[in-house]
């Protein structure tokens, strides 16, 4: 088996324009041996075809205990916060997500649908501009609002989920401390809110698993815990880039803004394919091999970390057509994007994601007729960030 030389990955470059260099990765190898921005050694999957398999490779874990190493940079969460889906195998994984999956089922997806649209009626009823920061006004909060709701938070005692999100994804080498106290707040924040919700159930998912833990014995106090976190965590980030890479995608495409509004091309269609296009979440979660194993012909070895980029996967020439072309037409014809991953780990919110992306990018286009960019497409800034392709604004006016 072939073993690759280190290659430095993860400096500004990559940081500033991500699809032009993982392209050159792409090109260059299939799998590239590098380190984390903080140090850690890690194996870079950028390949369609490699992807897509390790993502539902059995001999790839979640579970931290099977790495070598023990620097474990934004790797897993601290122990109070570590017993949940992103660091689990079966039958540990099985168990968990059946406990939340039936929130996510579409029936109860589709009877949000209502809900969804009155959240979202009134962030743009709030739209206080023009110019509006559509990221500040409508990408984040609405799927922070319908996350809080799902899980049963009181909107009176909600904090400022996206500020501690965006310090647990910060790419800057030594934040780990700056990470620990985000962690430290929303492991409080949580302890309270649980506490309260023993006390006063209501129809959430928060009181569905409180009773799996207190009354059935089938989710234990970290488990709890550490699943609420990351349903609140993970739960609004991958939406809310979502509703701002795909409104970007219109806004800078003329033709296909004038088509969707006409309705010759779907909300959905254009949704799809800004997963493909611009994956709003640009990493899988890091694995670690179990055995010593093979990916795109270079060896890794039992307990190797290895990260599959989604990003880079799903601009592959071998796998779409012209995919540095944003085309939206290609979703009805072109199936198998890796934006939510695949197999047993595969987004349980994805389409809760598509819902709240569908409605709110359809309210906005009918609310707006004359929506435009405030600012050039090239003085946008994107969140410095590894892990996921995020505006830091999004401008617009009417």
């Amino acid at each position: 088996m072939a073993r690759c030389p280190v290659t430095p990955t993860f400096g500004d470059e990559l940081v500033a324009d991500p699809h032009s260099g993982y392209a050159r990765l792409r090109e260059a190898d299939p799998v590239h041996r590098t380190a984390t921005p903080d140090g850690a050694p890690v194996w870079l999957v950028t390949r369609y075809a490699d992807v897509r398999a390790a993502l539902a490779d059995p001999r790839l874990s979640l579970n931290k205990a099977n790495a070598r190493t023990s620097n474990d940079y934004l790797a897993s969460m601290p122990p109070e916060l570590d017993a949940h889906l992103l660091n689990t195998d079966p039958p540990g994984h099985t168990r968990l997500r059946r406990l939340i999956a039936t929130a996510f089922t579409p029936r109860r997806i589709d009877s949000l649908r209502e809900r969804v649209q009155s959240i979202t009626d009134d962030l743009l009823d709030a739209f206080a501009g023009p110019p509006v920061d559509l990221m500040a006004a409508l990408a984040n909060p609405l799927p922070m609002g319908v996350i809080c709701e799902l899980l049963g938070i009181p909107e009176g005692t909600r904090r400022d989920f996206r500020a501690w999100t965006n310090t647990l994804l910060s790419p800057l080498p030594g934040v780990a401390s700056d990470s620990r106290t985000a962690m430290r707040q929303m492991h409080r924040f949580l302890l309270e809110i649980i506490s309260d919700k023993r006390a006063r159930r209501t129809d959430d998912l928060l009181s569905a698993m409180i009773e799996a833990h207190d009354e059935h014995d089938s989710l234990t106090e970290p488990e709890l815990l550490a699943m609420a976190f990351l349903i609140l965590f993970a739960g609004y980030d991958n939406a809310a880039n979502l509703i701002g890479n795909a409104t970007l995608a219109l806004l800078t495409h003329p033709d296909h803004l004038r088509a969707t509004r006409e309705g010759t091309t779907t909300v959905r269609a254009v949704l799809e394919e800004t997963l493909r296009w611009n994956t709003p979440s640009t990493l899988a979660a890091r694995r670690f091999a179990l055995e010593d194993l093979t990916i795109g012909g270079v060896g890794i070895r039992a307990g190797d970390r290895v990260w599959l980029s989604l990003i880079s996967a799903n601009r592959d020439a071998t796998q779409f057509q012209d995919p540095d072309l944003f085309d939206p037409a290609r979703s009805e014809r072109t199936a198998g994007h890796l934006a939510f991953g695949r197999g047993i780990h595969s987004c349980l919110g994805a389409s809760l994601a598509r819902l709240e992306g569908e409605i709110a990018v359809t309210s906005l286009l009918r609310r707006f007729p004359t929506l435009e960019l405030a600012v050039p497409a090239d003085e946008l800034q994107w969140w410095r960030n590894i892990h996921r392709r995020s505006l830091e604004k999004l401008p617009v006016t009417w």
